[in-house]
Formats: C-alpha cells, structure tokens, sequence
C-alpha cells in the first residue's frame, strides 16, 4: 500500500499554528514511509473563501519548505464530480430530500431542548415520498441507526460511536451546492489516502464520514486526531496569543528551520533531544506517539529555538532567509562589507532577524543620532582629545586590517596613560552609534577605515558642542 497523507486547509483565514503542525505531521508520516503528501484547498465555503487567504496558505507551505507531491486541489474544480456522488447515494437509498424550512427545524430544537434531549434532526423527512411544491430541498445522508463506528484512532486509540447518536447530516445544501463532509469524503477516496491526520476538532466528523464512505462501498483511511495546542495562559490558541498568520513569524524574523522544529516537538519527542535536522525528523517521527494531550505553546522555547538556528545554520542559509528582511527594512547591503561577513560576527547576538538587521544597519548606513544613554556615559568621560589622539593613530594605519587596528588602539591607550575601557567604549559609540557591537578591531575593519574616521570626526565636533 503506498502511503498518502494530505493537508487540506480551508482558506477562510490565513495558515496559523495548529495548521502548520498538522501540515507537518502529515508531510513526516508520508516522507518516512516514502509515500505522497498532497495539498487541498477547501474552498467551498464561497463567501468566506478569498485569494489572499490561498496565497497565505502557499506561500506558508512553499516558507517552511513542506513541499508537495501533487498540485494542489482545489474543491470548487469538482463541483461535477461531487453531484454524481451526491445522486449515487440518492439512488441507492442512503440519501434523501429533506425539505424541512429552518424555522421548522429550530421550532424542533428547541422542543428538545425543552425535553432535556439533545438536539438534533429528527429525521422527518426520512420516508417522505413525495415532494413539497415550491421548496428546494437540502439532501441528507441517511446514517445507519444500528450499530456504531469504532475508529482505530492513531493518537487517541480506539473510539466508539454509536449511530443512533449521529443524525442525518446534511451532505448538499438547498442550492445544490456540496457540504464538507461530502467533499472531504469524495476528495480523500479519490485520492486513495492512506491515513488522514488532523486535528481533533474534527473527531466528531470522522464517523459520519466513515459512515459516507461506507456507503459508497469504500474503506476508510487510517485516521490520527491531534490535540489542540494551547497558549501560554491555557486557553485555546488564538489570535490574542500572538501572530494569526504563520506568515507573521516570518515577518518577526523567525527562521522557518526553527518553528518546524519547535512544532514538532509540541506534542511529540524522542528522549530528551531538542534539536532535530530535518532527515532526524523523517527518520524518528511516529505519528503514533504524538502525546494525546494538549500541548502548550511556549513563545520563550521558540526564541530559544530561533537564537540557536541563528547561530548555527550556514552563512548561505541565513543570507537567503535575510533578504525579505533587507528589503522591508530598506537596508541596502550593496555598498559595505560582505553580509556574510557581518552576520559570522552578529549572530551570536540575535534571537531574531530582525534584530540581525537592525543590529547590523551602522555597516552599511551612517546614522543620524546616537544612543543617548550611551553617548551621555562615554562622551562625558572621553574628551575630545582622547578621541582625536585615536583618529590621528588610526588614520596613520597603512594597512586596516584587525590586528593592526587593535595595535594602533592599545598603543594610543599606552600613549594616552589609559586603560582601554576608557578608550573603547566611546570608540564604539563614536563608530555605531551604540553601546553593543562585536569586538572593537572587527567593528572598525568592517564598518571600513573612511568611514570609521569621518564618524571618530564627527563624534568629536558632538561632544565638543554638548559636553565641552
């Protein structure tokens, strides 16, 4: 049997959190067993349904490189192939035209509810054999009233439902238009899906569309329901928690390597083993030990996560990650040192790459203002003969290389009778701007030696008009 998952999205809203992990879930089960992962958009919910909301989906899939193996489906293409079924199930009997108007069915709700009972379609339409003048009606799966459904959960072990708690849901609505639990059901037996997992909020469909496929003579895919994810406060996951979108991680400067690790260890793990490559994750995933409890999200272990991939990925990788970055802080890298250059010396500092660029803009821009803590700390106590004495020494420098450079600072600091934490730190201010940079010779070689020594001037003529 080939192994098929899918991910089936509906684009009513943009790709969050318990989607991705589904997705990926899905994406390890069919990878380990060297089978197919497909992706379908749910797009029958017409008015709800936009083009941004299936651009946010691919373009989270195509950023966390959960790849697939198929074109994506997309439901409104099938509409046809929906309507044969829906008539299939009409012919033989396990279907039918209900045409009960929605204040008839409210008026039955609410009878019993008054009864204590639970709510429910009462199946009064069930044996009408004749139609009603005038009314389009909605067709509804006729679901067996004996026996039950035992599903061979994955993750939740064995579930049973009995039918008679399960009424006769509505499979086409009045405008002949299909219902979810018809298309999921047609979309995954024409696919041939081997296991569908999802998340548990669909457990309560699961038996109808067991019930669905039975009908249709088929048998259905193995099933996995993965718990909810809740946030840090133990609610459910949701907006107020953070990003709505999984594009948002992106934007605050998340590396996709990160959040698919961190994912996958929200609910799942082998041993203790936080760090996992991408061929570790197909080879040691087992939906089947995914934790059948809610799984908390910690937004402290995924900036954990973040700084070490930041830390740790190649140059190349972080490069390629950074340029939607450049672009929308509008830093241009063309004019400075080699990026890959200044990331070996930034990225121990940043949990994210928005701080990497931003940490990094004095290489490439001169700035306007500088830290005012800072300056009022360092420049009060560097005159502007200490900072003159540095430039004089710096611009005699041949050759701007580190270690000349850090000759030339020590000499002028022995010359000067200073300690080089006198010296040093209102270098760096009068250079970046900024307290914090890498090491003192690394920040000068990069920034470059013209640059540097326009910025020492400028530092000086500041704090001789504040300080002096």
């Amino acid at each position: 049997m080939t192994v098929k998952t899918r991910f089936a999205p509906s684009p009513t809203g943009y790709l969050h959190i318990g989607g991705v992990r589904t997705a990926l879930y899905s994406w390890l089960h069919a990878r380990k067993a060297g089978g197919k992962f497909l992706l379908r958009i749910e797009d029958t919910d017409r008015e709800r349904s936009t083009q941004a909301s299936v651009d946010a989906i691919l373009d989270g899939m195509k950023w966390l490189a959960l790849d697939y193996d198929e074109a994506p489906v997309y439901q409104t293409d099938h509409f046809d192939r929906y309507k044969v079924v829906i008539q299939q199930l009409v012919d033989q009997g396990d279907a039918y035209p209900c045409y009960c108007s929605k204040e008839a069915l409210e008026t039955m709700r609410d009878q019993q509810r008054a009864n204590k009972e639970k709510p429910r379609y009462d199946g009064r339409c069930r044996d009408r054999t004749t139609p009603k003048e005038g009314v389009d009606p909605v067709i509804r799966f006729r679901n067996p009233t004996e026996g039950e459904v035992v599903i061979d959960d994955l993750i939740k072990g064995k579930v049973v439902i009995a039918n008679k708690e399960l009424d006769d849901l509505i499979i086409a609505r009045s405008d002949g238009t299909p219902t979810y639990n018809l298309t999921v059901v047609v979309d995954d037996l024409d696919k041939e899906m081997s296991h569908v997992i999802r998340g548990d909020d669909h457990i309560n469909n699961t038996p109808r569309q067991i019930n669905i496929m039975h009908a249709l003579g088929k048998n259905p895919p193995q099933f996995a329901h993965a718990p909810m994810i809740l946030g840090d406060d133990g609610k459910r996951l949701s907006k107020r928690h953070g990003a709505v979108s999984v594009m948002q991680y992106r934007d605050d400067g998340f590396l996709p390597e990160a959040l698919i690790n961190y994912l996958m260890r929200l609910g799942w793990s082998h041993g203790d083993q936080e760090i996992f490559s991408r061929e570790e994750m197909i080879e040691l995933f087992d939906v089947a030990d995914v934790n059948g409890a809610a799984s908390i999200f910690n937004s402290e272990k995924l900036l954990w996560l973040n700084q070490h991939y930041i830390k740790t990925l190649p140059v190349a990788t972080l490069i390629e990650q950074l340029q939607w970055h450049l672009t929308h802080q509008k830093l241009d890298v063309s004019k400075g040192p080699a990026l890959s250059d200044v990331i070996e010396v930034q990225r121990d500092r940043a949990k994210t790459l928005v701080d990497l660029v931003a940490s990094s803009r004095y290489f490439y821009e001169d700035f306007e203002s500088y830290n005012e803590k800072a300056a009022k700390k360092q420049f009060k106590t560097a005159t502007p003969n200490i900072m003159q004495a540095v430039h004089d020494a710096l611009s005699s420098l041949t050759h701007w290389e580190t270690g000349e450079i850090n000759d030339v600072i020590l000499a002028t600091c022995e010359a000067l009778s200073l300690k080089l934490n006198k010296v040093g730190p209102p270098l760096r201010v009068a250079v970046t701007g900024t307290a914090m940079s890498p090491s003192l010779d690394t920040t000068l070689y990069l920034v470059g030696r013209e640059r540097t020594l326009e910025r020492i001037t400028k530092a000086i003529a500041f704090n001789r008009a504040k300080y002096a």
